[in-house]
């Protein structure tokens, strides 16, 4: 049964995440959890090990392109070869786990994902190293499997704020893995970037231990064409967009990727509605919820990963005559740590403050928060204080998005269909978040003269785009449907 957003809460008095929601029904077998936040921390810890994995590369890419005698090109896969698999493994995790247990899979996800991480620290060239990190981005999908098992096992109360907190947690995490990257890049060996992704190994015991079984699905079988061929579009796009700053993004190379992966995308969307049991029902992509609600996960994401890429450059380029602080890779990270620490609060209780106001007012509020960051950003970036308050204020308004998002998603769907349409909307955000830094390169790249150092309008300009980009995401909240269908 679908609720709304702004379905009236029960007297009970709510603690931490009970927060008076009357959340989506789960199926009427289902197993309820009597040990909810034990769960909780099983699935926050899961999540954290995926976010830190994504970001903590991303400060150390120039040191691993030194340590392994890699070019550029070479080491930028290091990260995209992480997005790809990421993107196309995400929807197809969510449908294995409503088919054979989201606890179950959840377990191999995460034990893939340390088989990785340990691939990666042995890694005796760049090659293995990305075979590594395309292996650990299978566990993209422990976010769409984390709400579902939420969905399925946790008392309704507690329902929004434990999906706030695990939406929360992608950005806590890519807020903690700045700071530590330049840590590990100034004062150790880069293999411990990849050490730390054993952290999963204890939290894959917990999953297995104390997860509960979910409801599995009806045994039908999984449409794995599609799942290809959505792999295949996912592929040509991200592809086209992370190479797009060094090919250009009108060389013949890359219009051949952006344009093959859109013909894919209608191929796909072809196969999809012929089919009886496709990987992903379109008319749940079509309903006026999910699709406004992903339109402004693309717009979040590009605007806040195009700061991800910009605040620790500006931070560590040179300062006096440049347009930088002159930082270290150390210092760099830890002046974006606000944005985790504001993340972190405001996943506290932005699950609360949904039932209050109704997850579509949290959702406009989360992208104007990120909006203002940046349009401050775009004014004064000249001082520490600059990039911690705009860094904060992003972070406050990612956690408001991000937990409104899955918010809105899980009430609109059924529960058959939770995993694989947070699974998408996971994918739109990181499918916006590789736009995002691929622009931003792309501006710092028109902008930087002789010195082969970025001047200050091109990071001004950055944050324009970043800006831009969260004001559009302010309109297409406004469109998520209220209870009334308005």
């Amino acid at each position: 049964m679908k609720t709304s957003e702004n379905d009236p809460a029960p007297d009970s008095a709510p603690s931490l995440f009970e927060h008076g929601m009357s959340a989506p029904a789960a199926p009427e077998a289902q197993p309820l959890t009597s040990h909810p936040n034990r769960v909780l921390a099983v699935l926050l810890a899961a999540c954290v090990s995926f976010a830190l994995s994504q970001i903590l590369v991303l400060p150390a890419l120039p040191a691993l392109a030194r340590n392994y005698n890699a070019s550029p090109t070479t080491t930028s896969w290091i990260l995209t070869g992480f997005l790809l698999s990421a993107s196309i493994a995400t929807p197809v995790v969510g449908k294995l786990g409503e088919r054979y247990g989201k606890a179950r899979v959840l377990t191999a996800v995460l034990l893939t994902f340390c088989v990785g991480a340990v691939i990666n620290a042995l890694a005796p060239s760049a090659g293995v190293l990305i075979a590594g990190r395309v292996l650990q981005g299978v566990a993209g999908g422990v976010f769409p499997l984390a709400f579902g098992v939420v969905r399925d096992s946790f008392p309704r109360p507690k329902v929004p704020g434990a999906i706030s907190l695990i939406s929360a947690i992608f950005g806590v995490g890519s807020g903690i893995a700045l700071p530590l990257s330049g840590v590990i890049v100034d004062h150790l060996d880069v293999s411990w970037l990849f050490w730390l992704g054993l952290v999963a190994l204890p939290v894959a015991v917990a999953a297995h231990r104390w997860v509960p079984p979910s409801p599995r699905g009806d045994g039908g079988s999984i449409d794995w064409a599609g799942a290809l061929l959505l792999a295949a579009v996912l592929a040509s796009l991200l592809l086209g967009v992370t190479q797009a700053p060094s090919l250009g993004w009108g060389s013949p190379a890359n219009v051949a990727l952006l344009g093959g992966g859109s013909v894919l995308l209608l191929l796909w969307i072809r196969l999809e509605s012929r089919i009886a049991r496709p990987l992903i029902q379109l008319d749940v992509l079509a309903q006026r919820t999910v699709a406004m609600t992903n339109l402004t996960a693309f717009l979040i994401g590009l605007a806040i990963f195009a700061g991800f890429l910009l605040l620790p450059q500006l931070a560590q380029a040179p300062a006096g005559d440049g347009p930088g602080l002159g930082t270290t890779a150390t210092v760099a990270g830890l002046l974006l740590l606000p944005s985790a620490i504001g993340q972190l609060l405001v996943g506290t209780f932005a699950g609360r403050l949904g039932v209050a106001l109704g997850f579509r007012s949290t959702l406009v509020l989360g992208a104007a928060l990120t909006s203002g960051s940046f349009a401050q950003l775009s004014v004064i970036h000249s001082s520490p204080w600059h990039l911690m308050l705009g860094g904060f204020t992003m972070g406050v308004g990612a956690s408001f998005a991000f937990g409104s998002m899955a918010n809105l998603i899980v009430q609109s769907v059924q529960g058959s269909e939770v995993g694989v349409a947070t699974g998408i909307n996971t994918v739109v955000r990181t499918v916006g978040g590789v736009f995002g830094s691929a622009i931003a390169a792309t501006v710092l790249a028109a902008h930087t003269g002789s010195t082969s150092t970025p001047s200050g309008d091109g990071y001004t300009a950055g944050f324009v785009v970043a800006t831009a980009a969260a004001v559009s995401a302010i309109l297409s909240a406004l469109l998520v449907p209220t209870r009334h269908g308005r």
